[in-house]
């Protein structure tokens, strides 16, 4: 409110040039949304449980399996998985069905579910 105050007052009374008011609203707009993206993010990390290091050796999940069921909750494809950690596709696959089978899972997505339940991801 107190913007449009100023700004009624640099156009009627000419006092303030129409690009220095622009930039005091830009101003005031880039610090509400620098202050809102730091509490939202402060907010998602309070938010976030602590990953059972325990519960991923109980489960028998191998340092790349593990490393494969984090891509997977990336959304990326065995080809994306096996380009980003260096294996072949046939190797991905093979650590997927390990997952699905350590995990009690029938597809991707549910071994995610699963593994965010059980907080190792």
């Amino acid at each position: 409110m107190l913007l449009f105050k100023i700004s009624s007052y640099a156009i009627v009374g000419g006092n303030m040039k129409i690009e220095l008011v622009i930039a005091v609203v830009a101003l005031v707009f880039f610090i509400i949304g620098v202050y809102l993206n730091k509490k939202s993010l402060s907010r998602n990390s309070q938010n976030k449980p602590e990953i059972d290091i325990n519960k991923i050796s109980e489960l028998g999940l191998s340092k790349r399996e593990y490393e494969v069921l984090q891509e997977i909750s990336k959304g990326l494809s065995n080809k994306e998985i096996a380009n980003k950690l260096f294996v072949s596709e046939s190797t991905v696959k093979t650590h997927v069905s390990n997952l699905l089978v350590k995990l009690d899972a029938q597809r991707r997505t549910q071994a995610v579910r699963i593994a965010r339940q059980l907080n190792i991801l």
